[in-house]
């Protein structure tokens, strides 16, 4: 999702020709990549590395660059949920991605799970990181990112990757932003939830992606009957695009009417969503992961293929898997939780390895350009 909203906002500005700097192209090709790859920005603009930016117009990337101030080139858009046209519309954004990248030369192109990236950087011929925290990725057949970076709790065995140099950093993905996160404890009131109501985040399923499940719709659906259904409850629904919103608008009216489920008409800022809340049931991998990381009680009704990541989140007790509707009545415990003033502001194991990868690879590249000239 987000990361907090009075953090400093970030300018990429595009220097034309800047001798001695490396170029490092990031695209955002889903919300969640938005928080996450703008600290990993910020500490390479600090190193004096130049950074171009593209994004994707899906779900709620474009609203998500105005809301931080970030500048990146919009490339391209959603194609829908049939597989056919999402592969039609990968290979059309790859393509736009070579026009507008080819003239800036970048030396490194990174992204988190981006297939037209991954596309247009092979054709291009610049080097690829791959970020991911879920195995089960969807690839390109005989297309490889040159480096793979995933978490250390990700087995290697699970990766098949052959040809990638695979890397990876401490903790989960959501580590990376959330030690910048600020927590808003006037939120609720400028929401208008009460201070005493027990506030729950849901968050629908992502119908429109590959690996969407329709058990999910099912599970969401009885979990919103469950709290409507409770006194002193308020709902906080997070559509993931503006079709989803007008279903769901369609058939929760009265709920909304009364106040009951709230659709915020802005984008908010989701850490202090999930900060102000008691609870989050979630049918997307990013806000559980998140939830999960801040100690705030998580209930997944995602019902795809489970990931090593969120099966070490299950062990350890941080995420709660539901799968029937028989979990949603028995296993989510709506009571209300103790907030902290404050969220540990340690700096990010998972930020400096992810950055300092980063460096390592550019440092290495620079050296064989001047053993070569040597030669």
């Amino acid at each position: 999702m987000t990361v907090a909203a009075n953090s400093s906002s970030i300018q990429l500005v595009e220097l034309e020709g800047a001798p001695g700097r490396k170029k490092i192209w990031v695209d955002l090709d889903n919300s969640p990549h938005v928080p996450f790859f703008r600290p990993i920005i910020e500490e390479l603009r600090n190193k004096d590395y130049e950074l171009l930016i593209t994004a994707r117009d899906a779900y709620q990337v474009r609203e998500l660059l105005e809301y931080y101030g970030v500048s990146g080139r919009i490339v391209g858009r959603h194609y829908g949920k049939l597989r056919v046209l999402k592969a039609v519309g990968t290979c059309w954004r790859a393509l736009a991605l070579v026009a507008a990248v080819r003239k800036e030369k970048p030396a490194l192109a990174m992204s988190h799970g981006s297939r037209a990236c991954l596309l247009a950087s092979t054709l291009l011929g610049i080097p690829n990181i791959t970020l991911a925290d879920y195995e089960f990725v969807a690839k390109v057949p005989t297309v490889k990112p040159t480096w793979l970076m995933v978490p250390s709790v990700v087995p290697d065995e699970a990766l098949s990757l052959s040809g990638s140099k695979v890397m990876k950093y401490p903790g989960i993905k959501e580590d990376v932003y959330l030690s910048r996160f600020r927590p808003d404890l006037g939120l609720r009131k400028r929401l208008g939830v009460s201070p005493n109501a027990l506030l729950v985040i849901v968050r629908p399923p992502a119908t429109e992606a590959h690996y969407h499940n329709p058990e999910s719709d099912g599970l969401l659906t009885e979990a919103l009957r469950r709290f409507v259904g409770e006194a002193d409850v308020t709902i906080i629904l997070l559509p993931r695009n503006k079709r989803q919103e007008t279903e769901l608008r369609s058939v929760w009216v009265e709920d909304i009417a009364s106040g009951k489920i709230l659709i915020p008409d802005h984008v908010e800022d989701g850490l202090n969503l999930i900060w102000n809340s008691d609870l989050v049931v979630s049918g997307g991998g990013t806000m559980n992961r998140e939830a999960a990381a801040m100690g705030v009680p998580v209930y997944s009704i995602f019902r795809g293929k489970i990931g090593a990541v969120d099966h070490y989140l299950v062990d350890q007790g941080r995420l709660v898997l539901l799968e029937t509707v028989e979990d949603i009545r028995t296993k989510i415990k709506a009571v209300p939780r103790k907030q902290s003033k404050q969220l540990s502001r340690a700096n990010s194991p998972a930020l400096e390895t992810i950055v300092q990868s980063v460096v390592s690879i550019l440092e290495n590249q620079t050296s064989k350009t001047g053993r070569a000239r040597l030669n």
